[in-house]
């Protein structure tokens, strides 16, 4: 019998042809190996990527019974009939089978007919079913979507929230954590959250997808969004008339928003069908196997269509607006182009898309005090996407950086439309620091003057000294703010102000009519207290009074050096530690665009920390002198 520490006493390749395949893709060798050896992984690659063969292969060795707990019904269904086709034995438990054949399955899981059970999360609540993991001999338990189990992440489910305590009931078994989707921080909390120790080893691979043309664009209006998305098909399908090559997902924030743009789109000549959640369970099963089959040419959907989606031949993933952050992002756009081949990923924003997103948030929020910090994390993962929609840099390098996947990162991608557009050269060049200093905190002034009474558009008109019956009432036309930006068109002025929004120097407030507010890190900024660390957008044919042409500014996504991602993992584990101490998310105790500011700035004292984007006087005195302390060693072994 080969050892179950050592990963070489066993023959993996035989155990591949098992399955059917004749070479592991890029990590997996590499996972299984880690797992067999170190008893425990976190395994972040995304959908499509081969994930599940990291615990199957590894089940087809081990004696016993393997333990898979996924929230997927219908993936489980389909890996149970493909582990049987592999001559593996398997089963699942769901609430979708009847009680007699649940019992069935039971009684020959108990038998150990089974080398895999997959069993929804629900499961694990029932103490019949805790006192049968006591009898199995179960060698393996993988946790997927583990993501999941974060109260801060985009798709949260309590019922997570009982695996930890199966893994302590079953000291003996390996533990393999799988998600698609996991930031650092995201990370760190399922750590926390199954118990498994801050050293547990974490491969994140396979997010590069070089064959995805990804683009952001800004719309005016319907009628420029409904251009785009038509020109986006024509491009990656065809046009309407022509033989399609192909298929796409066209994604709209509201279930009346599927439903008119598939009207809109099958009237033009498309096959398109709609697909949300107030559909009933034979109608979205129409649609599905429709999609499937190639009978249609697109599917218009809420985020309800995508989970156990493996088409081959998606040609196009068009976003009618931004979803809720780059995770939900990334794993969406990641259905298209699964073959391989040329694909395209259009992501449409609008400026009225933050405070609409900031007050959804904040009704769905309640009001009490968890509550609030939940809305406030869910703003900062928003803003992180709107951050990258409006980026300067490579589009897929920036959700490597994102991901922190560096190993896969491209040195600019060449498709995407930044690298594109980098490639033909820029039209006007970077504004001097200075400069930028100067802009933003006249903006600042003129959010000052409104804060809490206005929204976006009349700090816009203050800014210009455009004569408006709200400012004239409120007495803002006198004030030496009023036409302190004359020079620029109101168009940019917005996009500047949502650019200070997305720094964190401007909020919103209020439900049905948000308004704008100076945020506390926005206020120093104004004052010359703290830096204005954004970067403009162009100007196109404007000119800045006193512009110099100079060193372009960085990106903010720009690549951390070697030693700023050593410093980063370490005040990730210093994280990890003092949220496990102190029985919070590691989110509560900083964001990962904290440590990256910290890893970059390597502060040395309590004023230099308080220069760091995500660091008030409260956090500094709770926590700030852990991270002194963290950057000063990490500096001292570097220098040593």
């Amino acid at each position: 019998m080969p050892s179950l520490e050592d990963p070489s006493s066993f023959d993996l390749d035989a155990a591949l042809e098992r399955f059917g395949h004749r070479a592991f893709r890029p990590g997996q060798r590499t996972a299984i190996e880690t797992l067999l050896a170190r008893g425990r992984m976190l395994y972040v690659a995304p959908t499509g990527g081969g994930k599940s063969l990291a615990y199957q292969l590894p089940a087809s060795l081990l004696p016993g019974t393997t333990l898979v707990v996924s929230p997927l019904i219908a993936l489980m269904h389909d890996q149970v009939a493909a582990l049987e086709r592999s001559d593996l034995p398997a089963t699942y438990l769901a609430s979708t089978l009847e009680a007699r054949e649940i019992s069935r399955r039971i009684v020959a899981l108990a038998r150990g007919d089974f080398r895999i059970a997959y069993v929804a999360p629900e499961r694990l609540a029932l103490p019949a079913f805790r006192e049968l993991l006591q009898q199995l001999d179960c060698p393996l338990v993988a946790v997927d979507e583990a993501h999941c189990i974060s109260e801060w992440g985009h798709d949260f489910r309590p019922e997570y929230h009982q695996i930890g305590d199966v893994l302590r009931a079953l000291p003996g078994a390996r533990v393999l954590a799988c998600t698609a989707t996991a930031t650092p921080l995201v990370r760190d909390e399922i750590l926390a959250k199954l118990g498994l120790a801050a050293d547990t080893p974490q491969l994140v691979h396979g997010f590069a997808r070089p064959n995805l043309s990804l683009r952001a664009a800004e719309v005016t209006g319907k009628r420029d969004r409904e251009l785009r998305v038509d020109a986006a098909l024509v491009e990656a399908l065809g046009a309407p008339e022509a033989e399609t090559v192909g298929k796409a997902i066209v994604y709209a924030p509201t279930r009346r928003g599927t439903e008119a743009e598939a009207a809109r789109l099958d009237a033009a000549g498309r096959r398109a069908r709609f697909y949300h959640a107030g559909l009933s369970g034979e109608e979205r099963t129409d649609v599905h196997l429709a999609f499937s089959r190639g009978a249609l040419d697109c599917v218009v959907a809420t985020n309800a269509f995508g989970m156990g989606i493996d088409e081959p031949d998606v040609r196009a993933v068009i976003h009618l607006g931004p979803p809720g952050s780059i995770e939900a992002y990334y794993q969406e756009v990641g259905r298209a182009g699964r073959d391989g081949q040329a694909a395209l990923g259009l992501l449409l924003y609008a400026g009225n898309d933050l405070p609409l997103r900031r007050a959804l948030l904040e009704r769905d929020g309640g009001g009490e005090t968890k509550d609030l910090d939940i809305v406030e994390h869910k703003w900062q993962l928003f803003l992180e996407l709107i951050r990258w929609a409006e980026g300067g840099s490579c589009r897929h390098d920036a959700i490597l950086r994102y991901f922190s996947d560096e190993a896969e990162t491209l040195a600019g991608c060449g498709i995407c439309d930044v690298c594109r557009r980098l490639a033909q050269g820029p039209d006007v060049s970077d504004f001097e620091p200075e400069i930028v200093t100067e802009i933003v905190r006249k903006a600042l002034s003129g959010v000052a003057r409104v804060t809490g009474r206005f929204g976006m558009a009349a700090a816009v008109k203050l800014l210009r000294g455009e004569s408006d019956p709200r400012l004239e009432r409120a007495g803002l036309e006198g004030v030496s703010t009023f036409g302190v930006l004359a020079e620029h068109r109101a168009e940019w002025l917005t996009r500047v102000l949502r650019r200070c929004v997305t720094a964190g120097f401007v909020g919103f407030a209020g439900d049905e009519r948000p308004v704008v507010v100076l945020t506390e890190t926005g206020r120093g900024v104004m004052r010359a207290e703290r830096p204005a660390r954004i970067v403009l957008p162009p100007l196109r044919s404007e000119r800045v009074p006193g512009r110099s042409r100079g060193q372009p500014l960085a990106a903010p996504d720009a690549a951390a050096t070697p030693g700023e991602a050593a410093l980063f993992d370490a005040l990730r584990a210093h994280r990890l530690e003092v949220s496990r101490g102190l029985g919070v998310p590691p989110y509560v105790v900083a964001h990962d665009r904290t440590l990256h500011g910290l890893a970059r700035e390597r502060p040395r004292s309590t004023e230099e920390l308080l220069l760091i984007d995500g660091i008030g006087p409260a956090k500094a005195g709770k926590f700030g002198q852990g991270f002194l302390d963290v950057v000063r060693h990490h500096d001292n072994e570097s220098s040593g």
